[in-house]
């Protein structure tokens, strides 16, 4: 990637700024912006930007993410933003003549009752998982966008849909977390409290196959030098464990000592979900950052931001 001048769109995320970081150690020119200059769901805003930076590349990792309770407390946002910050990227790219994108969405895209592990050709044969289907829509439309300017002008738009993510960089808030940001913060608060119990979601079993960040920064780099084809491929690790298990580790990581409860009220989400990755896996890439390694930094990584903000 040297010498290219890439626009990372979301670089202030933890997908985002991994990529940034990639990058520019591989000696491309990283631009970006920020949500005061340039409101991605805002076409005017999005064509001027590009216009003026003319990127040689595009990284769509730009989006409005969280858990169960914020897909379901905000539905219309995650479908409208997403919806409207991939289409204007998309389209601004395609006017200023970027030949050369891809666009990053979520496993979550996949039918709820998909066969694992889930292989690419499953997409759209079946209805969705109620508690994340809003962003899901939304990350299908950004595929099928992709596709589209490939048919209809030519553009080598790719997509890739990577499994769930943590790392470095990850959104810890006591609502809208992903599973991995909210229970390091509910056990770290225990611990710092002198908790005797953490209660968790739902009955622990589903399983959730895990892919630290700077894996998926790695393997955006590789597809944006080795592949070019209108399917979208999965980002994994191909294997799962049970939130129980998750759980399990984190209170080791974090020291609790304490007990596990799970509200069985709260739901489960998808039991099972797990990504086939043979298609990446055959073009010579797989993940490196084993679980327990990727945790303990992503909760040092934690711990450093909040000593930062006292």
């Amino acid at each position: 990637m040297a010498g290219r001048r890439i626009y990372v769109a979301g670089h202030r995320g933890m997908v985002g700024s991994a990529c940034a970081r990639r990058l520019t150690a591989e000696g491309a020119e990283v631009v970006t912006s920020d949500r005061a200059s340039v409101d991605l769901r805002r076409q005017a805003e999005v064509e001027d930007f590009m216009a003026e930076a003319k990127p040689d590349a595009v990284i769509v990792a730009a989006a409005k993410v969280g858990g169960i309770l914020a897909n379901d407390s905000y539905p219309a946002e995650f479908l409208y933003d997403n919806l409207m910050i991939e289409s204007h990227l998309i389209e601004a790219s395609h006017r200023v003549g970027v030949n050369r994108l891809l666009f990053l969405g979520s496993s979550c895209i996949y039918p709820r009752e998909a066969p694992n592990p889930i292989n690419e050709d499953a997409l759209l044969t079946g209805p969705l998982e109620k508690t994340n289907e809003w962003y899901a829509i939304a990350k299908i439309a950004g595929i099928k966008l992709c596709q589209a300017y490939r048919r209809q002008y030519g553009r080598d738009y790719i997509s890739a849909m990577p499994c769930n993510l943590y790392g470095p960089g990850d959104y810890f808030h006591p609502e809208r977390s992903h599973v991995i940001p909210a229970l390091l913060q509910r056990f770290h608060a225990a611990v710092q409290d002198g908790a005797e119990v953490v209660t968790c979601w739902g009955t622990g079993t589903p399983r959730r196959e895990f892919l630290h960040v700077d894996d998926l920064a790695e393997a955006c780099s590789f597809l944006l030098r080795r592949y070019s084809g209108e399917g979208h491929l999965n980002i994994g690790t191909g294997t799962d464990i049970t939130i129980r298990e998750l759980a399990e580790t984190i209170a080791r990581v974090t020291g609790f000592k304490g007990r596990i409860e799970w509200d069985t009220t709260k739901p489960d989400g998808t039991m099972l979900k797990r990504m086939d990755v043979s298609r990446i896996a055959a073009m010579g890439w797989q993940a490196r950052i084993g679980f327990a390694e990727g945790l303990a930094q992503t909760y040092d990584w934690f711990l450093r931001q909040s000593d930062l903000r006292r």
